[in-house]
């Protein structure tokens, strides 16, 4: 009985925080996604009415659009990116400069969304930018980066691979270092070198890994909000606009608490839908030899 309550009172902080800081607000939010609330006036009961305003508002479909058109090419270029970094990197070099590319390649995930996005509208600024200014020395002019539909999209996405492959990287990295050599020296006795010793086996055997990072990355990217806020507060017109921007606005700047708790709600779903897609066709591409 002692033991029992002894380890019940080491577990108690954990459970309490979880209680009242995830628990909770995850019910809070599912309840009020049935109830018209902005704080100021008591909560009314409007059933299934917040997600039949959901389908009916033309704002929220183009954010959630936008969001699936952003995952579809920043998680592929993410991935990619991070998988051909750690490959190079996993290639025979001192460990010392290894060590040095690892911290140098995750440094930018340490840093904070808020801040990079900052600096990075001053460099892809369309009159003072540094990158116009380079893209002037070869007479290209100036690229309206942050004002035009598309440069908007392009920089969003590029803003938020660069902070966030060095994850992936990391998890690559991992997977081909558990890769024992001697599959690779057998391949080379057969003539497998380059491009088709990479194709035919050190893909094959970083599929786990890559269903992992495939995963991870997915998650994160549907919940972007820090990058297009920051950058193009969803812009222009709703070029941009994502689905967790729309749920903050609904929140915080419409004070439709119940809407916003329903359009949270239909993006976890999403979430779980696609997680849940990954996993049933992993079996078709996953290698766990």
């Amino acid at each position: 009985m002692q033991r029992t309550l002894l380890i019940w009172l080491f577990l108690a902080p954990s459970l309490v925080g979880l209680g009242l800081f995830t628990f909770l607000p995850i019910l809070a939010s599912v309840l009020l996604a049935f109830f018209s609330w902005d704080i100021i006036t008591p909560p009314q009961f409007v059933g299934l009415g917040n997600f039949a305003d959901i389908a009916s508002d033309p704002t929220i479909r183009v954010s959630f659009l936008n969001t699936i058109g952003f995952v579809a090419v920043a998680v592929v270029l993410q991935l990619s990116v991070a998988l051909a970094l750690a490959v190079l990197v996993n290639t025979r070099m001192p460990t010392m400069l290894r060590s040095f590319f690892r911290s140098v390649l995750f440094f930018p995930l340490v840093l904070s969304a808020a801040s990079v996005s900052i600096i990075m509208s001053y460099l892809f600024n369309e009159n003072f930018g540094l990158v116009n200014h380079f893209l002037n020395l070869f007479g290209i002019g100036n690229v309206a980066w942050l004002t035009s539909t598309r440069g908007a999209m392009v920089v969003v996405i590029l803003v938020y691979v660069w902070q966030n492959f060095g994850f992936s990287f990391l998890l690559f990295l991992g997977g081909l270092s558990s890769i024992p050599k001697e599959v690779y020296e057998a391949a080379q006795v057969d003539g497998a070198t380059g491009w088709r010793q990479f194709w035919r086996i050190t893909f094959p055997l970083v599929s786990p890994t890559t269903l992992v990072a495939s995963v991870m990355a997915i998650i994160a990217a549907l919940q972007i909000f820090d990058q297009p806020y920051v950058l193009t507060r969803g812009g222009p017109g709703d070029s941009t606009r994502t689905a967790v921007m729309v749920i903050y606005e609904s929140a915080f700047r419409q004070l439709e608490f119940g809407r916003a708790s329903a359009i949270g709600i239909v993006l976890t779903a999403v979430i779980m839908l696609v997680t849940a897609l990954q996993f049933r066709l992993s079996r078709r591409y996953v290698f766990y030899g």
